[in-house]
C-alpha cells in the first residue's frame, strides 16, 4: 500500500482546554477554534468558575472574543465546566447542567497544578455533590494526582489511583469519570480495567515526549507541565492506548498558555501551549505507529460518544508535505508572547482544508 499523503477527518473536539481570560483568551482562542469544533474549557481562573452564574459569564467572554474570528472558527463552541470545591452547591450544579450551561465538573486536588488552591482537600467532603452527578449523569473530570509532599512527583498519579480513584469508583460505580491527561502505564491500565462509566484523555505532548526530553542536556521549561512527563515506558503505554482505537481514550490537549517570561523564570509555570500544532503532532505519532486509520476515533469520535454528543458534521483535511511544516515560535499577547510547543522533531503533516 502506498504511503498516505492526505487524511480527511470528522472535525475534532478538544476535551481538555485552558483558554484563560482577558488578553490571553484573545491571544489563544483562534489557535483552538481554527481546528476544533468544541472544547471542554477548564475553570481554574482567578477567581475560579464555581457557580452557574460564573460559567455563564465566562462563556459570554469567550463568545465575545470569538466575534473577532472568521471561517470555521466562528462556530467554535465552548463547553463549560465548574470548579469543584468543598462548598459547591449541588442544586446550583443541577440547575446549570439542566440548562445546558455546564457540561462537566472539574476535580482539582488542592495545590495539584496551576490555580488549584481552591481545590478539594478531603474527597469525602464532596460526596453529596458526586451523588447528584451520578444521578444526573454529569461528567466528573479528574486531575489525578495526590499533593502529599512526601510523595515523589513522578509517583503522584499512581498513588492517586490507589488512594483516591479506586475508593471513589467503589463509592460511585456509575459516576461518569474522565481521568484527564493520563501520563503513566498505571493510569492506562486502570482505565482499561473499567467499563462504560470511565474514560481518559491523553495530551499530544505526553505522546511525543518523556522526561528525558525535558531534562537531558539542559532543562527545557516549555516542556514542564503537570502531570509532569514520565519515563519512556510510560510514554510508550500512552502511545499504545491512543493509537489502539479503544473508545475509552480520546484527545484532551491540555493546551495551557502562559506568558513566555513566566515559563522561563526562576520558578516557571506548568503548562504547554500546543493548540497551534496539535493535529500535526498527532498525525506524526499515529503515522509512526501505522495507525493513521485510527486517528479520527481518537480526535473526533470517542470523546463525543462518552459525553453523549453527536460527532461534528464538518470535516478537516490534513496533507503530508514533502518538506517539514513550520509553525510560529510564539503567539503575540499584548506586549508579551506565548511560546508555542516545539516537539523537537520535524512535522510533515498540516491542516489544508476546514469545512
Amino acid at each position: 500500500m502506498p504511503p498516505l499523503n492526505e487524511l480527511t477527518l470528522t472535525r475534532p473536539d478538544d476535551w481538555h482546554l485552558h483558554l484563560r481570560d482577558d488578553d490571553v483568551l484573545d491571544a489563544v482562542l483562534e489557535s483552538s477554534a481554527a481546528d476544533f469544533s468544541r472544547a471542554i474549557v477548564m475553570p481554574n481562573l482567578v477567581p475560579p468558575v464555581v457557580t452557574h452564574d460564573d460559567a455563564i459569564q465566562y462563556r459570554q467572554r469567550i463568545i465575545k472574543s470569538r466575534e473577532r474570528l472568521s471561517g470555521a472558527a466562528v462556530k467554535f463552541e465552548p463547553l463549560m465546566t465548574l470548579y469543584l470545591t468543598e462548598s459547591t452547591d449541588p442544586d446550583d450544579l443541577r440547575a446549570a447542567h439542566a440548562a445546558g450551561d455546564v457540561t462537566a465538573v472539574k476535580l482539582y486536588p488542592a495545590g495539584a497544578t496551576t490555580n488549584s488552591a481552591s481545590g478539594v482537600k478531603q474527597i469525602q467532603a464532596v460526596y453529596p455533590v458526586l451523588e447528584v452527578m451520578q444521578r444526573e449523569g454529569i461528567v466528573l473530570c479528574v486531575h489525578g494526582e495526590v499533593t502529599d509532599p512526601e510523595i515523589d512527583i513522578f509517583d503522584r498519579e499512581a498513588v492517586f489511583i490507589e488512594r483516591v480513584l479506586i475508593p471513589l469508583r467503589n463509592a460511585f460505580p456509575e459516576l461518569r469519570i474522565v481521568s484527564e491527561h493520563v501520563t503513566t502505564a498505571d493510569g492506562v491500565a486502570y482505565v482499561q480495567s473499567q467499563q462504560q462509566f470511565h474514560a481518559c484523555t491523553i495530551t499530544p505532548h505526553h505522546l511525543m515526549l518523556n522526561r528525558n526530553h525535558m531534562l537531558v542536556g539542559g532543562i527545557r521549561p516549555h516542556y514542564y507541565c503537570l502531570p509532569i512527563l514520565k519515563r519512556q515506558q510510560h510514554q510508550a503505554a500512552l502511545v499504545a492506548a491512543a493509537t489502539s482505537g479503544d473508545e475509552r481514550f480520546f484527545l484532551g490537549t491540555d493546551s495551557a498558555p502562559h506568558h513566555t517570561h513566566a515559563k522561563e523564570s526562576a520558578c516557571g509555570c506548568a503548562g504547554v501551549f500546543n493548540a497551534p500544532n496539535t493535529l500535526s503532532v498527532l498525525a506524526t505519532v499515529f503515522e509512526e505507529q501505522n495507525a493513521l486509520h485510527r486517528l479520527e476515533a481518537f480526535t473526533s469520535l470517542n470523546g463525543p460518544k462518552f459525553y453523549g454528543l453527536a460527532p461534528n458534521e464538518e470535516t478537516i483535511t490534513l496533507v503530508r508535505e514533502e518538506n517539514p511544516v513550520s509553525f510560529p515560535d510564539t503567539v503575540v499577547c499584548g506586549e508579551e508572547s506565548i511560546t508555542v510547543f516545539n516537539p523537537g522533531v520535524p512535522l510533515y503533516w498540516q491542516v489544508s482544508k476546514r469545512s
